[in-house]
């Protein structure tokens, strides 16, 4: 499909020649002259880009009320602005204010080809994140009737007409960013941006520069977290690994609600929501100087706790047969017959809680939707012992290191030679000749492990 760009320039010739340039790259255009016909150009449909003169001949209004225009409308359309005699203060302006780019008259067919390139190709990966992200967020539901996801569900309603800060906790994969999504969705910043700061992914060094954004040496601006979430909504999860020392510049922006860029001397105003998760205790954090305590008051105005889902098994079938259907949609392949009956779903631990039965789920609905229900009750069981097996076996592994030294070390031998001996069928002799002992030596080491039923 061609991709439709509007040029708006006061100068006839410079819109011909812009014009032209695209036409002859298979581009359909339209064009206005100043700021009326610019408005009804893009009240009657909006582009695929804008391409907007700063300054439009003797009106009021200029090239960067069309941009907020743009934008009020749709965010994602990306906007070229350009201009023969703007300042160095207009273009770092047109930039923070959403433009894509901003080119300064003369300039070659190159650059301009290059920069609707460019631009264009940013929109449509903008168009595919949102469709993905719809397709994992917006389209799932809190689904559960448990006392504490009815409770959940009635806060959600409560926050809808309020500003207030949240500090949503829970283990991981029970659904800490669904919720935050969910209150962002019905509150009156929905429309705003919704931006995602994962504090645990992020290198010590650039807390500061990913939350505040830098002021470059060339004059750029990188762009932090808190200004793309103006007047929107921020999440930060897993707060507790901000650093120490960053904790003090995140409370005084809560309190202020304006900061400094990296490297910059100008105040910038912000006025977000702030939504924050946690896997971790922070009462705990706070108790041992890991995690400010003022912070902690700040954010925690009101909370939200998460449970297990083991702890909530009654929410088990309703999720099956959500998920089964959702993703069978999505997928679009049939609906699988899962057995909501098969009691390992219910006695399983579920170490990734509502995420690790979404995940569970979309496997069998890929793998086995036509087929029959005993078929997918045996996977069913063969994942769910597979992934028991696993999260034993990390238990193992993760005690070791809570035991001394020679109390690891046994703990260990007596796993390794279990496992070979099962896996040899109990024969003392071949198991031996495989781990590289003496046969006498073996029985000896498995008689001091207390390992028995050995023929």
């Amino acid at each position: 499909m061609l991709k439709e760009i509007l040029v708006i320039d006061d100068n006839p010739d410079i819109r011909s020649l812009v014009s032209n340039i695209l036409k002859e790259q298979n581009f359909e255009i339209r064009t206005a002259a100043n700021y009326d016909q610019a408005v009804f150009e893009i009240s009657k449909k909006l582009p695929d880009l804008a391409i907007i003169d700063i300054k439009l001949d003797k009106g009021d209004k200029d090239g960067i009320d069309l941009l907020k225009l743009v934008n009020k409308k749709n965010k994602l359309i990306p906007v070229i602005m350009i201009s023969g005699h703007a300042t160095v203060q207009i273009a770092v302006e047109s930039i923070r204010l959403g433009a894509y780019e901003f080119i300064e008259k003369p300039f070659s067919k190159e650059k301009i080809l290059n920069y609707v390139s460019r631009a264009l190709e940013s929109f449509n990966l903008k168009v595919e994140k949102n469709i993905i992200e719809n397709k994992l967020f917006h389209s799932f539901e809190l689904v559960g009737k448990s006392p504490l996801m009815i409770k959940v569900k009635k806060t959600i309603e409560k926050l809808s007409s309020s500003d207030s800060r949240v500090l949503i906790s829970g283990p991981t994969g029970s659904g800490k960013e669904l919720v935050a999504r969910k209150i962002h969705k019905n509150s009156s910043r929905s429309k705003e941006p919704f931006i995602i700061i994962n504090a645990a992914l992020l290198k010590e060094k650039t807390y500061e520069k990913e939350l505040f954004g830098e002021e470059l040496e060339d004059g750029n601006i990188s762009y932090g977290a808190l200004e793309r979430a103006n007047n929107g909504t921020l999440l930060i999860d897993e707060v507790s690994e901000i650093p120490y020392e960053t904790q003090a510049n995140v409370l005084r922006v809560l309190i202020d609600q304006k900061f400094k860029r990296v490297n910059g001397s100008k105040d910038i105003n912000v006025n977000i929501r702030l939504i924050s998760s946690t896997s971790k205790n922070l009462g705990e954090l706070v108790a041992i100087n890991k995690f400010r305590e003022d912070l902690f008051h700040r954010l925690n105005v009101m909370p939200i706790e998460l449970s297990s889902l083991s702890s909530r098994t009654e929410d088990i079938p309703l999720l099956i047969d959500y998920f089964k259907n959702k993703l069978s949609e999505i997928n679009g392949v049939h609906v699988p017959k899962i057995d909501i009956k098969n009691d390992n779903l219910y006695t399983y631990n579920w170490p990734g809680n509502v995420r690790e039965l979404r995940n569970l789920v979309e496997r069998i609905t890929i793998l086995s939707s036509n087929e029959s229900k005993e078929n997918i009750n045996k996977l069913v069981n063969d994942i769910l012992n597979s992934s028991s097996k696993i999260s034993n076996d990390k238990d193992i592994f993760e005690k070791s290191f809570e035991a001394p030294l020679k109390e690891a070390r046994e703990n260990f031998e007596k796993e390794y030679l279990s496992k070979q001996l099962k896996k040899h069928h109990g024969n003392i002799s071949k198991t031996a000749d495989f781990i590289g002992m003496e046969r006498s030596a073996l029985h000896r080491k498995l008689k001091s492990l207390g390992i028995k039923g050995i023929n």
